[in-house]
């Protein structure tokens, strides 16, 4: 299999657009849908024909493009069964252990619930990428609005799983913002105190934070940190279940 190649962009306030494109058999993907204009101009821009968009959650700001981009291109819609009612224009519904072949592109789904109740993420093996929507961010994690923060622990668990050198694509540019609330909870953290740094360079020159890599947000992400002991102690939560250390965090991360 040839790489894919993989173009990411900005679109609407602070999200993300990302485009995987198989060379080989002319298949192009559209990791969600935020904005039908700006994958369009990003297709365009590439010369891409666009043949599936596959939803990673039923949030308007990842699928209010899938109307006009399906009408435009007949392309295939794939999406979350645990969604289904909530998603335009699905084609087909799928679940972990699913798995994909799309051209070339052998892709497993991984349900990653707890954002929204049906949250999914899509990965690549071969290619060594992963798609993750709004459940794992850069230095972050995506609100628990639909699930619960046992559910989204889990999720965050499968996703810290993955191979350390997966590059993870996410839903929004949020870096800066969550590396100011880590280094409240690991002052001592010397890695995510220079990640930060970085970060913030590279916004002020205009240029995205991601992807990350899974090894890199296990250093620097106090989310995926939250069964280290200084983490339990900076809480107050030395001895609890590792979900309600994650519960804290995300709540302290809410008021931030």
């Amino acid at each position: 299999m040839a790489q894919p190649e993989i173009h990411q962009f900005p679109c609407l306030k602070d999200n993300y657009g990302v485009l995987v494109h198989d060379p080989d058999r002319n298949v192009t993907l559209s990791i969600d849908a935020p904005d039908a204009d700006a994958v369009g101009h990003a297709l365009a821009e590439r010369g891409w024909r666009l043949t599936h968009i596959l939803a990673t959650h039923h949030h308007a700001d990842h699928t209010a493009g899938i109307p006009a981009l399906k009408a435009e291109t007949q392309c295939k819609i794939i999406g979350p069964k645990a969604e289904a009612a909530r998603i335009p224009g699905l084609d087909l519904v799928i679940a972990e252990p699913d798995a994909l072949m799309l051209g070339g592109l052998a892709i497993a789904v991984i349900d990653t619930p707890g954002h929204t109740i049906g949250h999914v993420a899509y990965w690549i093996p071969e290619a060594k990428v992963a798609f993750v929507g709004d459940t794992l961010f850069a230095m972050g994690c995506g609100r628990v609005l639909e699930g619960t923060a046992e559910m989204m622990w889990a999720s965050l668990e499968k996703l810290a799983r993955l191979p350390p050198d997966t590059a993870i694509y996410c839903g929004h540019e949020y870096t800066v913002s969550n590396g100011k609330f880590g280094v409240t909870i690991e002052p001592e953290n010397t890695r995510l105190a220079e990640r930060l740094a970085e970060a913030e360079a590279a916004r002020a020159a205009g240029q995205p934070t991601l992807p990350t890599r899974i090894d890199l947000e296990l250093e620097t992400n106090v989310f995926l940190r939250a069964d280290r002991e200084d983490v339990r102690a900076h809480v107050g939560l030395p001895v609890a279940p590792t979900w309600k250390v994650f519960a804290n965090l995300r709540e302290r991360k809410n008021r931030f």
